[in-house]
């Protein structure tokens, strides 16, 4: 049987940028269940030139491994919550920052698959369907306050990219992972809709339980990426749904219009905090509507401060090691 495991990032915003503060945060999730969150979670930064605009980037939490969807995405929910449980700041669960261009400065939903007997089949079957897959959870619809499309984090971040020849280059749309030996589907963004979540689930599961191989062309999907990045469904890339629906029932509505259409007509009518504001209900309770949020930028120097001797440093050696294992 097929496994599967979920790592997301999440910006936490105080309330239009991330602050020190993420670490606090991270520090009490830890504090709630060393045990799990040592190795479950993660904090990000800004790289290069994107450090201008600001160096702290997402947070990340992780699942265990599943072989039912359902219980993976309950797991999900649970670590959701709690992290939602010890954050007084907005949870923003979105691609690339309205605010920001920041392509170093990111979050994304990754999906695992293990425990499959043919990964390289599995893997072409995704790359197959591929163009429609991210659609699922595209969220990402703005650069430096203008309108991109579906997805600016997926057309722009230096996490991911095209396909290449060497399927364990790290930051590519879907990669052999060299720490974990799974198949991992990178390309999709972060995203508080849990029924979104659930679907894709349900379309990768059923992937992953194909005994057939299906044709893909690497050449052809990198060429088509920036459109679909841009406007989702494309001419070339449309007969892709009815095959999908094929094997496992979605709303078509799920990919023909996105989280980030949802995401872009608020940003228009009530502006920058209302968005984050409704993101952040939408990852709590399930509601994206926004809620009254003071907008006064809000750091606590000495909470961050606590929170990064507290979280980072005791997590210096799983640092290590993960690095050490992603570049074997």
């Amino acid at each position: 049987m097929p496994t599967y495991g979920i790592e997301e990032e999440v910006f936490i915003t105080e309330p239009e940028r991330p602050t020190f503060d993420s670490f606090y945060y991270l520090a009490r999730l830890l504090a709630k269940d060393p045990g799990f969150y040592y190795t479950h979670s993660c904090h990000n930064f800004a790289r290069g030139k994107d450090l201008k605009q600001g160096w702290v980037s997402g947070v990340e939490i992780s699942t265990g491994i599943h072989e039912d969807v359902e219980a993976l995405a309950c797991d999900f929910e649970k670590r959701r919550a709690e992290l939602a449980s010890v954050t007084s700041g907005l949870l923003v669960p979105m691609g690339h920052l309205i605010n920001y261009d920041a392509p170093t400065n990111t979050c994304a939903m990754h999906i695992h698959i293990g425990g499959v007997e043919d990964q390289k089949r599995l893997y072409g079957n995704l790359i197959h369907f591929l163009p429609i897959l991210p659609l699922f959870m595209a969220n990402s619809p703005m650069v430096a306050g203008k309108y991109f499309g579906k997805s600016y984090r997926m057309f722009k971040s230096f996490a991911i990219g095209p396909i290449q020849e060497d399927w364990t280059i790290r930051f590519q749309d879907i990669i052999l992972s060299k720490r974990l030996g799974t198949i991992e589907l990178r390309a999709c963004d972060t995203c508080w809709d849990m029924n979104r979540v659930r679907y894709l689930l349900k379309a990768v599961k059923a992937i992953a339980e194909m005994n057939q191989t299906l044709a893909y062309d690497v050449k052809a999907y990198n060429a088509l990426r920036p459109e679909i990045c841009r406007r989702g469904i494309i001419e070339e890339t449309a007969g892709l749904v009815e095959e999908l629906r094929s094997m496992v029932d979605f709303p078509v509505e799920m990919l023909t219009r996105t989280a980030s259409d949802d995401l872009r007509e608020l940003y228009d009518k009530q502006g920058l905090v209302a968005a984050y504001s409704a993101l952040d209900n939408g990852y709590r309770c399930g509601k994206f509507e926004p809620k009254p949020v003071k907008k006064e930028q809000h750091t606590d120097i000495v909470k961050g401060t606590f929170g990064f001797l507290a979280y980072f440093i005791p997590r210096l050696p799983y640092y290590a090691w993960k690095g050490l294992k992603e570049q074997a």
